[in-house]
């Protein structure tokens, strides 16, 4: 009875740090890389910065939206596969919901002061992003190859750009790490992998995952072509959004746009409004796919579609993440796995620091004023050691003045 109150109270948690997340953490998928490092490795510990980073460069690696993937990780690592559920409900659906309200034509987001609550949230995001990218630089750079190895970094993503960029970073990342990271200098310095992460996924389960990814993947086009139902068109257009993106919401925006707007599905006009409104609130960009789904005409029930739509573009990230994870648990162990781990997670340094400036702070701080409310959360964060929550409460409070 004990075992199952220590589950129960698990997931309570696990639910109630995720929900409160799916609430607040405005800025796209890398300002919640910053959040999930500030709440989950910082706060509560549930993992190492080491750890975290491993996390991070394996859900770059793979298609999907990589901050819901290691969200999902996370919930794993605590709850087991209930755990895994309750992080991705509690994290997904706020924006989801919100999203298809406005599809509804709730106007959920006019007026001065609403407005200027979003606006200080959105910069909310960029002291989160700076925390995060000073707090993991320390832990995860701390001698001159793994710095040098973040630089870079740095400079592919700038010169490559895009989802490619951030792969080849980590690639190059990895293999300097193999030649310049193995020895007892990083060794001693910090960064060693730790042993004693494990996801509760065997390899069965690794395999069955694997399975359906490439089943659905094959299957689900056939079954669209020799079937007349809007319904299964619209799940294999998804599922395929889903399954065929690297770099999250931004790149999956062109597949989708060729899916739902020729077809007749969504009107141009709608489709750019519902991605103004996706840009605008908290939580995975991906959930754009459920106001795509309560928009499209042809279902009689657009609940349904907003539903299908939203489970079927996560579902071949997350399957993918479950059928590597038993493999990478046990390759990460290896001592030589840890070298290039080393060089893998200083390149994720640089990628964040990267993207802290292009897109976080370039979209968000263009102000002097923008300024002093992003280095305001910044020291709240680091300084006064204020929970993400509470630091984006006061910067909610310093958009309405900026805007009014």
């Amino acid at each position: 009875m004990s075992d199952a109150r220590h589950s129960v109270e698990r997931l309570k948690e696990v639910f109630s740090a995720f929900l409160l997340l799916g609430l607040t953490s405005f800025g796209g998928p890398i300002a919640h890389l910053g959040y999930f490092r500030t709440e989950f490795v910082t706060r509560r510990r549930w993992l190492s910065e080491e750890d975290y980073a491993d996390l991070v460069a394996l859900c770059q690696f793979l298609p999907g939206p990589a901050s819901s993937q290691v969200g999902f990780a996370l919930g794993l690592l605590r709850g087991g596969g209930w755990g895994a559920a309750a992080a991705w409900t509690s994290f997904t659906l706020p924006s989801a919901i919100v999203l298809v309200l406005f599809a509804s034509g709730a106007a959920v987001f006019d007026g001065p002061v609403s407005q200027g609550i979003l606006h200080g949230l959105k910069v909310a995001a960029v002291a989160i992003v700076a925390h995060a990218v000073w707090g993991m630089a320390r832990t995860l750079c701390p001698d001159q190859r793994r710095a040098g190895i973040a630089l870079a970094a740095v400079l592919l993503v700038v010169l490559i750009g895009g989802p490619v960029g951030m792969v080849t970073a980590i690639v190059v990342g990895a293999v300097a790490g193999m030649l310049f990271c193995g020895d007892s200098v990083c060794r001693d310095q910090g960064g060693s992998v730790s042993r004693e992460l494990h996801f509760p996924v065997s390899r069965r389960v690794g395999q069955v995952a694997a399975t359906c990814f490439i089943a659905l993947l094959i299957g689900l086009p056939w079954l669209a072509w020799l079937s007349s139902s809007t319904i299964l068109a619209m799940i294999d257009a998804f599922y395929r959004a889903g399954a065929l993106v690297f770099g999250g919401g931004h790149v999956v925006l062109p597949l989708l746009e060729s899916e739902v707007v020729p077809s007749g599905w969504v009107t141009p006009d709608s489709f750019l409004a519902g991605y103004g409104a996706a840009q605008a609130i908290p939580g995975p960009l991906f959930t754009f796919a459920a106001y795509l789904g309560a928009e499209i005409g042809t279902l009689s029930v657009p609940l349904l579609g907003a539903a299908l739509a939203l489970i079927m573009i996560f579902l071949p990230g997350l399957a993918l993440l479950v059928a590597v994870l038993p493999y990478w648990s046990r390759f990460r162990r290896l001592e030589r796995a840890q070298s290039l781990m080393r060089g893998a997670n200083a390149a994720v340094v640089g990628i964040l620091g990267a993207a802290l400036y292009q897109p976080v702070w370039t979209s968000v701080v263009v102000s002097s004023s923008e300024f002093a409310l992003a280095l305001t959360g910044f020291l709240l964060l680091s300084v006064w050691k204020l929970p993400a929550w509470a630091m984006v409460v006061i910067l909610a409070a310093g958009g309405i003045v900026i805007t009014l």
